[in-house]
């Protein structure tokens, strides 16, 4: 093995040796549980974030996790057409070289978008082999492939025959950049500043009286058709059924009352347009009231006054408001912070439109999701986020799923020229089979992305068709996204599958928190503080990256900050298992562990004590994982390898790997290659790349630790009177080296030590590994004593009182200073700390976590006090 793990030498090599070998592939068997796992489908436009590290880092992790288990497990990647970005991008790329959409056509146009995904679309899936992820690759498949397209079209004309897709003029949010409808969670709400204008409508029987409504977007106001107040609001009970002018445009229209009216908004009395607002739109509906479109698919203004013709909503409500202010009915203007929607994708500012799109009835969907996560059928967790998924799907409003793009699935629907009949078919109709004209046209729009992502979990593995792979594989097991695609993504694919296959698409939904940068912010362009994990793997490897992001997890799904701190400290540990494992392969030499027989071992007190915490650790981690609790499992195993292999276990085994007796370090040899093993499966999901390299320079049986079986508990291993006993032992060698560190003394620095004990179990413990302790603790002799020897410092252990014997070199007087300035210091962070903790005001305002880092805190500061005053009264 190298002196050193250079990942930049080893992740390709190893990536390609994985998928050389299969080790990624999935087939069918009925005989074997299986564990599934669908990718979210990948932009084709996209490059590997931050988030998307972290969900596939999450994912590969209990993939690899359950391979080693022995289940039939499969990883299904795959890649998404992403409409709306994928013709922006191609669109940008066009207009670069002079040419536009609308010059080249649709199918040209389409032409260029395919050429342009063969060419750039497969980045992300080299960025994710680069992180690691073992998907089965030759599954891959894309939301326009042909079979999956036969999919979506399948699932449009079943919608529609069952009467829950319909074609209606409805108000959609409508994006005048993109130009295309979108759903509701497309739309991003940001709150800006703004202003609040306060307008007069006056009144049509006395022109001196007026009606006062207060209104963020005055430029709407030219298509206003009634002005509405609340039924309950004493105010304005005796002005419904009045009649009021429109300002600027002179119509007549009537002052009506209506629930949805919030009398503490502005004024209490809003205007009502119900051709662009949500809310109007249903106001308007309900009382029968005239749709005046003021504002185009472009954001200009039409059928209103010639002044404002064609001016776009800003320039229009700059005129608008100087005209109100001349003529005497704008009566004052306030600032205004309130809630703007913008595009997901490119930012614009959405219009609400009424336009004739397609929809699909959500309410019957919305109430079967919503009962199998009830029932316990899909379990959401953190449990936090099925109470936002019920509220969503509780007010849902039905789906507007065409957007008027050429990129995407076109809608089955099709248009005779003759009679104008419309037809919903899965293919082209030759004739129309009304009036039998053969002008067929098809339906210009084509769907949202997010209605074929819906049908990804069953049309990957061959729906509407039942094949051997949708049988076995459908539902699947786990589901795990960020919470910001709850609604997108998750909701739309548990409503799908149950309508279409009858069962839920995966039993769980794991929802895991966002990555924000170091100040706690979410990534962005506009805070320029997005980071490509791409640039973090060449930094700190794959290993690394997947380290942290697995261990800053949590089960509450809170966010995480992946700083460079915590990158270096994971690449410390990455460095730490390749050292120790050097170390072990170095001293394996002449020795087989596969032929040795295991009945000729003489474990000492540390090998049972490894042993028995070996087990443990193996048996919490497959109940952690089990339970996709990754933050605590990739926590705990750092601990056990840091902690009690390499910083105890291999100390001690050297005592014996060094020493004379053949037997003994034979008995060594194979419990750390034996140990080492089964701690490197227990790593491989974390650090996969390492583990495999390791693995290679180790005696193994199989052909890799990819496809090894995860380790076993043995019950009868674990030993609480051992670990109690070597736990003893482990606290006497720390005492002594603490006591060297605090006179300033080399570890190495042999001294002479004595111990005496009221115990006796505990004196013949210090006898029994009176040799190893002296090597690990750099001792020069260790003797019993029934008295304090002179010139030594003493510490206690228990019932044992140790003493260490202080070199001639010391100088008592510089130490007894030294002690006594700590002690002053000591006692003023006592008093400071006891302070905090006495004040009421600070204990029932501060976060418990602070009050139990103070509390440790004193516990510590005590126990160092108290040695402090134990070492002075010793060089008195």
């Amino acid at each position: 093995m190298e002196h050193t793990y250079e990942h930049k030498s080893v992740e390709d090599k190893i990536y390609n040796f994985w998928e050389q070998h299969g080790f990624f592939k999935s087939k069918p068997s009925e005989n074997k549980e299986k564990f599934v796992i669908m990718m979210p489908p990948a932009n084709v436009t996209g490059r590997l974030h931050i988030g998307h590290a972290l969900t596939f880092t999450l994912q590969d992790v209990l993939v690899r996790f359950n391979r080693m288990r022995g289940l039939e497990t499969l990883w299904f990647p795959g890649m998404d057409h992403a409409g709306i970005a994928t013709q922006s991008v191609v669109e940008r790329e066009l207009l670069s070289r002079g040419i536009k959409r609308e010059e080249l056509g649709r199918e040209k146009f389409v032409e260029e978008v395919w050429k342009w995904k063969e060419q750039y679309g497969n980045t992300i899936i080299d960025q994710l082999k680069k992180l690691g992820a073992s998907p089965d690759w030759e599954r891959l498949r894309f939301t326009l492939d042909e079979k999956y397209a036969n999919a979506v079209t399948e699932a449009f004309v079943r919608y529609y025959n069952e009467g829950l897709l319909y074609k209606g003029e409805r108000i959609i949010n409508w994006c005048p950049h993109c130009h295309t409808a979108l759903s509701d969670i497309e739309v991003e709400y940001e709150n800006e500043k703004g202003h609040l204008y306060f307008i007069k409508y006056p009144f049509v029987d006395n022109p001196s009286g007026y009606i006062v409504v207060a209104t963020t977007r005055p430029e709407t106001m030219l298509g206003d058709t009634a002005v509405a107040v609340n039924p309950e609001d004493e105010r304005y009970k005796s002005f419904v059924g009045q009649t009021v002018i429109l300002p600027i445009v002179g119509r007549r229209i009537k002052i009506i009352d209506d629930k949805s009216v919030e009398p503490l908004f502005g004024t209490g009395a809003v205007k009502v347009t119900p051709a662009h607002s949500m809310e109007d739109f249903e106001t308007g509906k309900i009382h029968n009231l005239e749709f005046i479109e003021v504002i185009d698919d472009r954001a200009k203004m039409i059928n209103v006054p010639e002044k404002y013709l064609g001016l776009s909503t800003i320039e229009a409500r700059k005129a608008l408001v100087k005209d109100l202010e001349e003529i005497g009915s704008l009566l004052k203007v306030e600032d205004y912070e309130h809630s703007v929607g913008h595009c997901q994708r490119c930012g614009t500012a959405v219009e609400p439109i009424v336009s004739k799109q397609w929809f699909v009835s959500m309410k019957s969907l919305a109430d079967e999701a919503i009962k199998v996560v009830e029932q316990g059928t899909v379990k959401i967790t953190p449990e936090k986020w099925a109470k936002v998924y019920y509220e969503w799907l509780r007010n849902i409003r039905d789906w507007c799923i065409s957007r008027q793009l050429w990129w995407g699935h076109r809608i089955p629907v099709y248009y005779c020229d003759g009679c104008g009949e419309m037809i919903v078919s899965k293919s082209k109709p030759d004739m129309c089979p009304k009036c039998g004209n053969k002008n067929i046209r098809q339906d210009e729009d084509v769907l949202d992305t997010w209605f074929s992502s819906a049908l990804w979990p069953f049309a990957t593995l061959g729906w509407p068709e039942e094949t051997e792979e949708y049988n076995y594989y459908y539902p699947t097991t786990l589901l795990i996204t960020g919470y910001d695609i709850l609604f997108f993504w998750v909701a739309r694919m548990v409503m799908s599958g149950l309508h279409f296959t009858g069962k839920q698409p995966f039993d769980t939904v794991m929802i895991h928190g966002l990555v924000r940068d170091e100040m706690g912010r979410k990534m962005s362009k506009s805070l320029k503080n997005i980071v490509d994990p791409i640039d973090l793997i060449d930094e700190f490897g794959a290993d690394a990256l997947r380290f942290t992001l697995a261990s800053l997890s949590t089960v509450g799904g809170q966010d995480i900050n992946p700083s460079q701190e915590k990158l270096r400290a994971s690449r410390n540990f990455v460095n730490k298992v390749w050292n120790a494992s050097r170390f072990v392969v170095m001293n394996l030499e002449g020795f087989d562990p596969l032929v040795f027989n295991e009945s000729e071992l003489s474990l000492e007190l540390e090998d049972k004590w490894l042993l028995s915490k070996l087990n443990k650790i193996i048996k919490r981690e497959v109940e952690l994982l089990g339970n996709y609790d990754l933050g605590d499992a990739s926590r705990e195993i750092y601990d056990f390898m840091w902690n009690e292999f390499c910083d105890w276990y291999i100390e001690l085994s050297k005592v014996r790997l060094y020493g004379a007796d053949e037997k003994k370090k034979q008995s060594a040899q194979y419990i750390l290659w034996s140990s080492l093993i089964k701690v490197l499966k227990m790593l491989h999901p974390f650090i996969p790349f390492a583990t495999e390299e390791i693995y290679s320079y180790l005696p193994h049986k199989g052909d890799a630790i990819i496809v090894s079986s995860f380790p076993k508990a043995e019950e009868r291993m674990i030993d609480l009177d051992v670990e109690k006993d070597a736990d003893f032992i482990f606290s006497v060698i720390k005492s002594f080296r603490s006591v060297k560190t605090e006179f300033e003394l080399p570890i190495i620095r042999g001294v002479k030590a004595f111990f005496s004990s009221t115990n006796p179990e505990e004196m013949n413990l210090i006898n029994q590994e009176r040799e190893k302790i002296s090597k690990i603790a750099g001792l020069e002799a260790l003797s019993e004593v029934n008295d304090k020897p002179s010139k030594t410092v003493k510490s206690v252990v228990l019932d044992t009182t140790l003493f260490m014997e202080l070199p001639e070199s010391v100088d008592l007087s510089k130490e007894k200073e030294k002690f006594s300035n700590k002690l002053e210091a000591t006692e003023k962070s006592i008093h400071s700390v006891t302070g905090r903790l006495a004040n009421q005001s600070y204990l029932s305002k501060a976060d418990p976590e602070v009050i139990k880092k103070d509390r440790d805190e004193l516990g510590e500061l005590e126990r160092f006090r108290r040695t402090l005053l134990s070492h002075l009264e010793d060089i008195e």
